[in-house]
């Protein structure tokens, strides 16, 4: 697997996962010079290559002038995520995001937000690639992420585990007027279909963002960070 950009290669060298070679630019500048200092004193090995060379391994040419060979994405068990002893604890459940772009993003906002990690299904669901990890900005390789079977299976596993589960979805109660403590999972359907209604059963509530504008949504990404942070937000005022 390659993770391309400056942002992404540095956060993938704060964690301890296994990288193959970097290739950098030569005559390295700036944040291309810190990266080569910290690979060397990770003992990574470094190839400094011209150009034409990175944009041969980027089609698209997201390169920025570093790219990370790494073994394939390691998704992390299930039970790694739901087995927290906190008492506050978020986690994200996505439920059909198909787009990389919105799994990105996703992710990026559930690891800002301090979630305990990412569920997403087998079937119908992007993976965790190259892109997505780029789109997170390196946030993919610091918060855990699950592939599941069943995400309907998974949720009654959140609720012996003492979540409360939330679908975020349109014509929902007010988030602001609902009660929002303890642990708690929030469910982010997919770009056209949303919520599965069968998921959807199993949640606890169906929450919804209100809307001022003439647009009848907002994009699964954005709608998620509010979210995250207006529980963050309760968490803090109910001390």
């Amino acid at each position: 697997m390659k993770t391309e950009g400056r942002n992404a290669v540095s956060e993938l060298l704060k964690t301890d996962k296994n990288i193959d070679k970097l290739l950098i630019e030569k005559n390295p500048q700036g944040s291309l010079n810190r990266i080569f200092a910290e690979a060397r004193k990770k003992n990574i090995r470094v190839q400094f290559v011209d150009r034409r060379v990175l944009n041969k391994e980027s089609p698209e040419g997201r390169h920025q002038g570093v790219i990370a060979f790494t073994t394939d994405y390691e998704y992390s068990a299930v039970e790694e995520i739901i087995s927290t002893d906190k008492d506050n604890a978020l986690v994200v459940i996505c439920d059909g995001i198909e787009d990389v772009h919105n799994l990105g993003s996703i992710i990026r906002v559930a690891e800002c937000a301090g979630a305990e990690g990412v569920i997403i299904p087998f079937n119908n669901s992007a993976s965790v690639t190259e892109a997505v990890i780029r789109i997170s900005a390196g946030a993919a390789n610091h918060i855990k992420v699950a592939k599941v079977n069943s995400v309907n299976r998974v949720i009654d596993d959140l609720k012996r585990a003492g979540f409360w589960i939330y679908a975020l979805e349109a014509n929902g109660q007010d988030i602001y007027k609902t009660e929002l403590s303890g642990k708690t999972a929030l469910v982010i359907g997919g770009e056209d279909s949303g919520v599965k209604r069968l998921t959807r059963e199993k949640c606890d509530f169906t929450v919804s963002l209100p809307l001022k504008g003439k647009v009848n949504s907002l994009n699964a990404s954005v709608a998620l960070g509010i979210a995250a942070y207006e529980v963050i937000r309760r968490w803090t005022t109910n001390g």
